[in-house]
């Protein structure tokens, strides 16, 4: 069954980051909000934030609010901070399959790729 997941870790603090709002977008012609969500304690939603027949060919993108994160922490950061909305942009094109996109994250950088 096709999905699409996500996980959030917070490297500056080496743990998983709960609590941040989490938007889901497709990308055709315009944007369509697909789903809102928040993280849990483990840095993952409870759900899927896609999956089965709602999953098609094409192009997503999540956007991932890290600043509200950030500014609840014990790290300083700077006001406005360096990293507000990360937003990725990725292709499905196999709707079978699971594309699992983490994020790893800190107040001043951040990578992705395509998990398992």
């Amino acid at each position: 069954m096709g999905m699409i997941t996500t996980h959030i870790l917070d490297t500056a603090q080496g743990c998983p980051a709960g609590d941040i709002a989490i938007a889901l977008y497709k990308m055709d012609t315009q944007e369509l909000l697909l789903g809102a969500f928040y993280s849990n304690p483990d840095g993952r939603t409870g759900e899927p934030l896609l999956q089965a027949e709602a999953l098609h060919i094409g192009a997503y993108e999540l956007v991932f609010h890290v600043a509200e994160y950030f500014a609840r922490s014990s790290l300083a950061v700077d006001d406005p901070p360096f990293l507000d909305r990360i937003a990725i942009r990725f292709n499905v094109a196999d709707p079978a399959a699971h594309y699992h996109v983490p994020l790893l994250v800190s107040p001043w950088g951040y990578t992705t790729y395509r998990g398992s």
